[in-house]
């Protein structure tokens, strides 16, 4: 399968330090990988209403969560790129990772077993020196990727309040050329190590 790579963005601020290190490990793709952008702002969902118990769940068949949905189901590989926002992602990507909830229970979409194998990265940008504030959001993603038998990239971290602030991370910017290169191991559970 040719590698598609789906990005969602899930920052508030439209191009941000998030999308801006996103962008900058993107353009070391090679030139046949696809890429897909998908903004979270520019294509809301409502919130996500949990009816396992109560009805039918149905496939959506237009609008931003049939995008959403096809797009991540043509992804060989989906990277998160949420900013760190009280320190995990952003309520534009937990709706979106909800989201996963019910079509984990859509007939016929085997999305569990569709996303088996495939991989999940992160890409975030804080607004902190120490990098340990962002394992929440790590852990976030990390064991979405396990339960969903993902393999899982990790997360490009970079430094950034301000507009264009992670352009001076060196660090970040250095890691953000090899960062989709790396072979992504199966998640696994932190209790399963």
């Amino acid at each position: 399968m040719t590698r598609r790579f789906l990005f969602v963005l899930g920052s508030a601020r439209a191009d941000g330090n998030t999308e801006l290190l996103a962008r900058r490990a993107a353009e070391q793709l090679p030139p046949d990988v696809e890429q897909q952008w998908i903004d979270l702002t520019e294509h809301p969902v409502p919130d996500f209403e949990d009816l396992r118990h109560d009805s039918d769940h149905v496939r959506p068949t237009e609008g931003n969560v049939a995008l959403l949905l096809d797009a991540t189901l043509a992804a060989t590989d989906i990277v998160i790129a949420s900013p760190l926002y009280w320190y995990s992602v952003s309520a534009h990507t937990k709706r979106y990772l909800d989201y996963w909830s019910g079509w984990l229970r859509t007939p016929g979409l085997d999305f569990k077993e569709t996303l088996a194998g495939r991989t999940l990265w992160g890409v975030a940008a804080l607004a902190h020196r120490e990098q340990v504030v962002a394992d929440p959001l790590v852990g976030t993603l990390n064991n979405s990727a396990a339960y969903m038998g993902m393999r899982f990239g990790g997360v490009l971290l970079g430094n950034g309040s301000k507009p264009g602030d992670v352009l001076n991370d060196t660090e970040a910017l250095a890691r953000a050329k090899t960062f989709f290169a790396q072979e992504a191991p199966l998640a696994r559970f932190l209790y399963e190590e």
